[in-house]
């Protein structure tokens, strides 16, 4: 598990004992709450004796340094963005994943101990499970550049619908539902399929793409117009409708709990810019590159992380891999600043390891 920076030098030398308890307090309060804790109620709970006015000089330091502020004139202390990562970075202590933690995960993820699970249903119940455990959002973030296609079958649904089964070189199986033109049969349904499973299949999404290209006269001559049609369907819906360039898809589970606890206007319209960074395409290469920048869980708070920093939100990501350890997507929560940092690192950690061996 690899977090994001050491502590500065300047700031861990200025804390001795007394102001650095009195800091950790100032944080854990807030990380629990969300609210300020002032001078009195410090001087209540910690383990030395210290008066409110001692307390009161502690925290003037502490601000002059820029890791708390005060929100109202005569109100208790919050941690600056800044105290924040010190503290993630200085005190926070990241243990182990609880055994109650890490089977909610399998269950969700893993139901019923299944080897195999389709893609579609793997992200989703990956980025559920991490929302339902973080009070923020959880989201997964996969790519398919190199998916192999190991089978393809077309299932017709109603007259103008129909459901694409895709399986994979490693048995992941993925279901997307594609509208029919009018007048196809079932006999066209299955040559279409038959047609890719004997020209495309073992082939990755770029190759047939290229292959499709070099058989567009077989195709004329083997299958009529609508099963043509079906074929390049097929194909689409394999790509996910993105560039293959680009990480296919994002899915972000738990949205309603960013809502909680908002204060005001300028907390919905900070929540307003985040929901609108998540559904920019752009925004997926941004997430997976916050992912490849180092091994492990890497944290990001606030400022610190240029896709979401307009909205002042947390991000705590880490990415998952394939056989050949090639890093095939990103785990992880966003969610406000006070997240529980110390439970969830382990969490998105064990959930990326977890993706990474369904993955193979």
């Amino acid at each position: 598990m690899v977090l994001k920076n050491p502590p500065g030098p300047d700031i861990e030398a200025a804390l001795d004992e007394r102001s650095g308890e009195i800091f950790r307090r100032i944080v854990e309060t807030y990380l629990e709450s969300g609210e300020p804790l002032g001078s009195r109620n410090l001087s209540r709970i910690l383990p030395m004796s210290l008066s409110p006015a001692s307390v009161r000089n502690v925290m003037s330091d502490l601000e002059e340094l820029g890791l708390i502020y005060s929100p109202h004139v005569s109100a208790g202390r919050l941690p600056t963005q800044l105290g924040l990562r010190f503290f993630v970075d200085a005190f926070m202590q990241v243990g182990n994943i609880s055994a109650e933690d890490r089977a909610s995960i399998e269950r969700h993820v893993r139901p019923h101990g299944q080897k195999h699970t389709a893609v579609e249903t793997m992200m989703n119940e990956a980025s559920q499970a991490l929302s339902g455990m973080s009070r923020g959002a959880g989201l997964v973030i996969t790519t398919k550049n190199d998916a192999v296609l190991k089978h393809v079958e077309f299932i017709r649904l109603e007259p103008t619908k129909a459901l694409v089964v895709l399986v994979g070189d490693h048995d992941q199986v993925e279901n997307r539902i594609i509208e029919l033109p009018a007048g196809v049969t079932g006999s066209q349904l299955t040559e279409a399929a038959n047609f890719l499973n004997a020209h495309l299949a073992g082939n990755t999404l770029i190759e047939a793409r290229s292959q499709l290209e070099r058989l567009r006269g077989e195709i004329s001559r083997e299958l009529d117009k609508l099963s043509q049609g079906l074929v390049e369907r097929g194909l689409a819906v394999w790509s996910g409708g993105f560039d293959e360039a680009k990480p296919t898809r994002l899915i972000v589970r738990g949205r309603a709990n960013l809502l909680e606890g908002l204060a005001g206007a300028d907390d919905i319209d900070r929540l307003r810019m985040l929901f609108d960074d998540l559904e920019r395409k752009d925004s997926l290469i941004e997430l997976l590159n916050l992912a490849e920048t180092g091994p492990g869980v890497r944290i990001f708070i606030g400022s610190e992380n240029k896709l979401f920093s307009l909205s002042g939100s947390s991000l705590i990501v880490a990415p998952y891999r394939d056989s050949d350890e090639k890093i095939v997507g990103a785990v992880g929560v966003i969610g406000p600043t006070r997240l529980n940092y110390s439970r969830i690192v382990p969490m998105v950690d064990y959930t990326a390891q977890l993706m990474s061996r369904l993955s193979r």
